[in-house]
């Protein structure tokens, strides 16, 4: 795990004890613009993944993606801002307007260094970069813009959203693969327990260039399936590879006592939370997966029959499919809980993947329904509860969301809606 430097923040409640609630968020996923459409759009299964358009992909092998269509930059960014930003850094952007104008909240709601942000990030600014190299390339140097120094930076979203909201708290970005979102969220957690009122926290992610999709097809995780119906399966038979995608979550994080001061609406809590890292691959050691899980329940101080349903990561290859299974049934028992990957839909979104699962939680845990795994039919082999062909009643008020990044990052995070106790 690597982050950025962490300046220090004001400490206006007693260390450790401040609870951290959400108060608002900003989506923008490949099947829905805005939490409420996203949300939507999920519980009818509907799927965002199709064919690339953004570039001609004929000469990959793997073809599919979910992109985020719809979106026009300038409706959204200043158009200061926009020869200087990355498509990423532009979702950054417009996430943390609607997460701070969800939260009700304005850049004067309270002083700069009482309000922070960390963010996560698995690719950077790829299609900036890749942009940019080619004029190096096929020009000269007097055609690389200047901004290329920070623009595919990890950290340019958590600079970009500090600059623009004067973010002057705590300040900091991970780099943990698609374990990274939850990552962030975390860290702005522990930032408001030790003090800090406010924090943004999430991630974006789009490499969906030529570029990116090559340095991803390198990693040979991806499906090569031309069917969107068939080419991510998480736990299913057919697993065979993942699908990419762009897009995330912010999330506006608030000392509980201040939210309920100015009357906010609570989304829900972020209760609990643990990382641990698994063994070189060939070891002979079993994963840690388990572990992680275990230890989110007990910083949230519940217990596994407390959970209502997990959002699991989902991989969609066998043997990781099959460690996530194992590492579910170890903690819940043979179908203990039910279990759903509604990024079947959206594919995997890397750092932006676990904070939109965050919302996704947060939003089945407020209407008391679980969204559908679509498209999986067998999943002979793995002892799990996957909710699969249609949305599921549940009952409860604590949901776990799980988030695995290639190298062998493992986190877990427990939420609790606004009505827990």
């Amino acid at each position: 795990m690597t982050t950025a430097p962490m300046t220090a923040g004001p400490r206006t409640a007693a260390s450790g004890t401040a609870r951290a609630v959400v108060t608002g968020v900003g989506v923008l996923a490949p099947n829905g613009i805005g939490a409420e459409e996203y949300w939507s759009a999920t519980l009818r299964g509907q799927s965002g993944i199709d064919r690339i358009t953004r570039f001609d992909p004929s000469s990959y092998p793997s073809r599919l993606a979910g992109e985020i269509t719809g979106f026009s930059v300038r409706d959204h960014v200043p158009s200061r801002l926009v020869p200087q930003t990355d498509r990423t850094t532009q979702f950054a952007l417009a996430g943390s307007d609607w997460a701070l104008a969800d939260a009700g909240l304005s850049a004067e709601s309270l002083p700069a260094d009482e309000r922070g942000v960390v963010t996560a990030s698995a690719s950077g600014g790829f299609e900036f970069g890749q942009r940019e190299l080619g004029h190096l390339w096929g020009k000269d140097p007097k055609h690389v813009s200047a901004y290329m120094s920070f623009a595919w930076f990890y950290a340019v979203n958590s600079g970009q959203v500090s600059i623009r909201h004067d973010l002057r708290g705590p300040t900091g970005v991970l780099v943990t693969d698609q374990a990274g979102g939850l990552d962030a969220v975390a860290q702005a957690r522990r930032r408001i327990r030790k003090g800090t009122p406010l924090m943004l926290t999430g991630g974006m992610d789009a490499s969906l260039c030529p570029y990116g999709l090559a340095a991803q097809i390198s990693a040979g995780i991806l499906s090569e399936s031309e069917d969107p119906t068939r080419a991510y399966l998480p736990f299913d038979a057919a697993a065979n590879g993942h699908v990419p995608g762009e897009g995330g979550a912010i999330l506006t994080l608030e000392d509980a006592g201040r939210a309920r001061e100015r009357g906010a609406r609570v989304y829900g809590e972020i209760a609990g939370y643990a990382a641990t890292f698994d063994p070189r691959p060939g070891s002979g050691r079993p994963s840690n997966l388990d572990g992680a899980i275990r230890v989110a329940l007990t910083d949230a101080g519940l217990r596994p029959e407390d959970i209502a349903f997990v959002l699991a990561d989902g991989a969609g290859e066998p043997e990781p499919d099959r460690v996530e299974a194992q590492a579910l049934t170890a903690v819940f028992g043979p179908g203990g809980v039910p279990v759903t990957v509604p990024k079947t839909m959206t594919g995997r979104l890397y750092s932006g993947a676990a904070p939109l699962d965050l919302v996704t939680a947060l939003f089945a845990l407020r209407d008391g329904v679980v969204p559908p795994t679509v498209h999986v039919e067998e999943t002979t082999g793995h002892d799990i509860d996957l909710v699969t062909g249609a949305p599921r009643p549940v009952t409860g008020d604590a949901a776990l969301v799980l988030a695995r990044g290639r190298g062998g990052f493992n986190s877990a995070m427990v939420v609790r809606g606004p009505s827990a106790p």
